[in-house]
């Protein structure tokens, strides 16, 4: 499982994102997107911890809790829907 990060600094790095969840346990792996076009980041990121009460207590700690100037978003991560994206009729 993994923790979405919202309302992030565009100028944030994983390294920094790594940083402020390390204090709650060991961070597997930290994940920015970028926008496709611009390479500018998405404003929002993942990030894996080593266990689910790592997780649970970097949510229950930084969610809602501003940094670089913005407020947090912190939640778990939902899973991507797999669908094929298209819901047309077959006749």
């Amino acid at each position: 499982m993994s923790i979405y990060v919202g309302n992030l600094a565009y100028s944030v790095t994983q390294e920094e994102l790594s940083e402020v969840f390390a204090e709650y346990g060991t961070v597997r792996r930290v994940y920015l997107p970028t926008d496709r076009e611009s390479g500018r980041l998405r404003g929002f990121g993942f990030v894996e911890m080593a266990t689910p009460e790592e997780e649970d207590a970097a949510i229950e700690e930084l969610d809602g809790a501003e940094w670089l100037g913005r407020s947090l978003k912190v939640n778990k991560a939902r899973p991507r829907d797999g669908g094929s994206g298209g819901g047309g009729r077959r006749g």
